[in-house]
C-alpha cells in the first residue's frame, strides 16, 4: 500500500514539475533572437516589392503574394510553341500561384540583377534577372531562369507598390 501511494505521490510531482516547464505548441514564445523570424520587406519600396515576392514563393504564402498584386494585374508570357503571347488576369493567376503552391515541396527563388528600372515615384518598368527552383519531389526539379519585367504602381508615395503587370521571360533549362 505504502510503495502504491509513493508511485501517485512521484507520479503528481513528475506531472507537475511537466506542467510548469512545458510551453504550449500551439501558442509558443516570441523568439527573443534577432534575426530568427522571417521579416517582410516594407512594399513602399522597390526593394521591398522583390523581397516580400521572394518570401511569398519561399513560404508558399498566397496572402502575400495577394498584397502585392494590384486589381487591374496582368501576367503575360510567351507560348513558344503556339507562336503567342498568353495573358491572364489577378484571379487566374492567384489560382495557378496556388496551385503551384500546393503541388511544389519546394521554392526557391533568387533575384539577381536589375537590367533596367525606369520610371518615377508613381510608376516603375523594372526588367530583373532571377533564378528559380522547383522541386517537386527529390528526384523531380525544375529550374527556370530568367528575367521579370514588371510595372509596378502606386496612388502616392506614401502607399505601397503594387504589381500592375508582369511579363515573364523565363528559360527553362
Amino acid at each position: 500500500m505504502r510503495s502504491a501511494s509513493l508511485r501517485i505521490a512521484v507520479a503528481v510531482a513528475l506531472s507537475c514539475c511537466a506542467f510548469t516547464a512545458c510551453t504550449n505548441p500551439f501558442a509558443p514564445a516570441l523568439s527573443t533572437e534577432q534575426g530568427t523570424a522571417p521579416i517582410l520587406g516594407d512594399q513602399r519600396t522597390v526593394e521591398g516589392v522583390f523581397q516580400n515576392f521572394r518570401f511569398a514563393y519561399v513560404f508558399k504564402d498566397t496572402v502575400t503574394y495577394g498584397r502585392l498584386l494590384d486589381r487591374s494585374f496582368s501576367f503575360v508570357y510567351r507560348n513558344y510553341d503556339k507562336a503567342i503571347d498568353v495573358t491572364w488576369g489577378r484571379d487566374e493567376d492567384m489560382l495557378a500561384t496556388q496551385g503551384l503552391f500546393n503541388a511544389s515541396q519546394q521554392l526557391d527563388l533568387v533575384w539577381n540583377e536589375i537590367v533596367v528600372a525606369d520610371g518615377d515615384s508613381l510608376g516603375q518598368n523594372i526588367s530583373r534577372g532571377f533564378n528559380l527552383s522547383i522541386t517537386f519531389s527529390p528526384t523531380d526539379v525544375i529550374r527556370a531562369q530568367g528575367r521579370v519585367n514588371l510595372r509596378i504602381e502606386r496612388p502616392s508615395a506614401d502607399v505601397p507598390w503594387k504589381i500592375v503587370r508582369w511579363r515573364d521571360e523565363s528559360n527553362y533549362f
